[in-house]
């Protein structure tokens, strides 16, 4: 028996093998977690917390590691301790699911998309427990409850790809809990939610945790959902263990220049109470001067009027349009030149939408949009082209909007290309300057995107969206799966563009902290409709919707002691926005708050 504990890590060392040589992804770390404790491993990309955890299931050999150094020793149920990294694979499998249980990041591909939920639920409780199939399906319908999946019976007979991100990671719990493991691996569970669905998951899990006493390896780069998550904390910063302890020591007094830097990054909702206007955050190795805020001007550049954007749903046998997807609903809103209006809410209530329908990515069924006086519904294919100059989007995904066969310099000199601007020479150079504006070494010119971390791949996007001067910016999610400190730089770095250039940026997002920095105005979403609108201050320190002031009480904050209870969560389920042909939705009437604050006048539920 462990020294009372489940799980000890002891000076573990992993290695990749790679064309130019060894690569160290972790290289001395020792922990350990005992029963009944959350212990959050935290650190930013690349600095070996899921090497770890993916080590302690043996999964690390399937991706090309290799265990070169160190103990794995973990307290089985019934068969006392074993060192995992030298037990035979045979074992492992007996081990994982059944005995260790993981969350994974990505509930996508997490999921296998051929199977319906239901059979992927029941498998492992199946293989592991030796259950008929009928107490498999019952276990598996009692399990989908306890993750607070709304009508479980009609979601068992599903496929992944029918359900929303936050619904697919539920399941992905509910399958790490299936067996009741000792030990609950939980990698970035929360990094691709919304705050409610994270708030809901995070009370979840905590409360699964005390009712089995199942330990929790939970890793993260979100400090405010450790704050929320952690007994204790371990520091990692490029494959070593830089500080450990518990949360409250790790948060009111952080030893090691990395943690303080990891803190002093880390947006905290409140923060810019009595302010106005948006300022970049200072960050390590600028000079201390103060950046002025950013004004912007009063001139309308963007004006949205009853935007409309539905998606039909097919059925029966000849595949007629059987009923309506309501993503957008009379929307109206201006953005000034210069400024930033944020977009705001939950998944599926949309925003990202509404950001397509603008640049007309998505047709909208109705409505208005004039950029900058100019017509943007009016226009065909070629004319629309045309006016795509003014107008770029950055994605939420770098990855999946980078060509990953194209070296990185041709892809930010792509629109300049396409457009015939400049000569070679000429888009040379601009390229150029637009790595030094994203700070990138120009040496990555040459590289491709599978060479570049995350944060860096979406600084190439914005240097291509950048690429053709444009007035408006579209930035669906740009930051959300960024590390707190390369996020922190990536606004800074939009900020600082906005500034110097009179970009103005619409912000789609759902990340209540990131919004409050960087927005002049605000919109909540819900449904498909802006349910409150109006310059930040308003919005924030006096929010009127019921909605609004549910999304402000589901913010993580990064601070152990105002730790948020289950029962401070009442969240009320999202109706479904899938209405017949002959659903007539009423119009959007906003009442005035105060100036420039309006609040739609609803029955919607909330």
């Amino acid at each position: 028996m462990l020294d009372g504990s489940i799980a000890k890590i002891e000076n573990l060392r992993v290695e990749f093998q790679t064309k130019s040589g060894t690569v160290v992804g972790v290289e001395d770390v020792s922990f350990e977690i005992n029963p009944g404790e959350t212990v959050c491993v935290v650190g930013e990309s690349g600095s070996g917390k899921s090497v770890s955890s993916l080590s302690l299931m043996r999964l690390i050999e399937f991706g090309g590691g290799d265990i070169a150094g160190g103990r794995l020793l973990f307290d089985r149920k019934d068969a006392g301790q074993v060192d995992l990294s030298d037990t035979d694979q045979d074992l492992m499998r007996t081990i994982r699911g059944n005995e260790i249980g993981m969350i994974f990041q990505e509930p996508m591909t997490a999921l296998n998309p051929v199977f319906t939920v239901g059979r992927q639920l029941t498998e492992g409780l199946r293989l592991h427990k030796g259950m008929s199939r009928a107490q498999a399906e019952a276990r598996a319908l009692e399990l989908m409850r306890q993750v607070r999946i709304p009508e479980p019976e009609r979601r068992l007979k599903q496929y992944p790809h029918e359900l929303s991100g936050g619904m697919r990671q539920r399941v992905v719990i509910a399958m790490a809990l299936a067996c009741e493991p000792r030990l609950l691996i939980a990698d970035e569970p929360t990094t691709a939610l919304d705050v409610t669905i994270q708030a809901e998951i995070l009370a979840l899990m905590d409360r699964l945790k005390r009712e089995t006493g199942t330990a929790v390896m939970f890793i993260t780069h979100d400090m405010a959902v450790v704050a929320q998550m952690a007994d204790r904390v371990v520091v990692m910063f490029r494959g070593n263990k830089v500080e450990e302890g518990t949360v409250e020591e790790i948060f009111e007094n952080p030893q090691h220049p990395y943690t303080q830097a990891l803190l002093a990054a880390v947006p905290k909702l409140g923060e810019m109470k009595g302010t106005d206007l948006p300022r970049p955050m200072r960050l390590l190795g600028r000079d201390g001067s103060e950046v002025p805020p950013i004004t912007g001007s009063d001139d309308v550049l963007l004006e949205v009027k009853h935007l409309t954007t539905r998606f039909a749903v097919k059925g029966g046998f000849f595949r007629r349009t059987v009923a309506n997807v309501h993503a957008v609903e009379d929307l109206s809103f201006t953005v000034n030149k210069g400024q930033t209006l944020s977009l705001v809410g939950e998944s599926g209530c949309g925003k990202s939408t509404a950001g397509r329908s603008i640049l007309r990515l998505v047709e909208p069924m109705k409505g208005s949009i004039f950029l900058d006086g100019k017509d943007i519904m009016a226009l065909s294919q070629s004319q629309l082209r045309e006016a795509r100059r003014d107008m770029q989007m950055v994605f939420q995904d770098p990855f999946a909007s980078l060509n990953p066969q194209m070296q990185l310099a041709d892809q930010v000199s792509e629109p300049m290309r396409n457009f015939g601007i400049g000569s070679r020479a000429e888009m040379q150079k601009k390229v150029e300057t637009l790595f030094d504006r994203v700070e990138l070494p120009r040496s990555f010119m040459q590289r491709y995107p599978h060479e570049l971390s995350g944060g860096q791949r979406q600084r190439i996007a914005i240097a291509r969206a950048l690429a053709l001067n444009p007035k408006l910016i579209v930035a669906d999610e740009a930051v959300s799966a960024l590390d707190v400190s390369v996020q922190a730089q990536v606004l800074n770095l939009m900020l600082e563009l906005q500034a110097e250039l009179g970009i103005s940026f619409l912000f789609i997002s759902h990340d209540m902290a990131v919004v409050e920095r960087v927005s002049h105005y605000v919109g909540v979403m819900y449904l498909g409709r802006i349910v409150e609108l109006g310059p930040r201050r308003a919005v924030f320190e006096n929010p009127q919707h019921p909605y609004t002031q549910a999304l402000m009480k589901a913010v993580p904050i990064a601070d152990p002691r105002q730790r948020k209870s289950e029962k401070d969560l009442n969240f009320k389920p999202i109706p479904s926005p899938i209405h017949g042909l002959d659903y007539k939705p009423e119009p959007s009437i906003y009442r005035e708050v105060e100036p420039g604050h309006k609040v739609l006048i609803t029955d919607s539920g909330y």
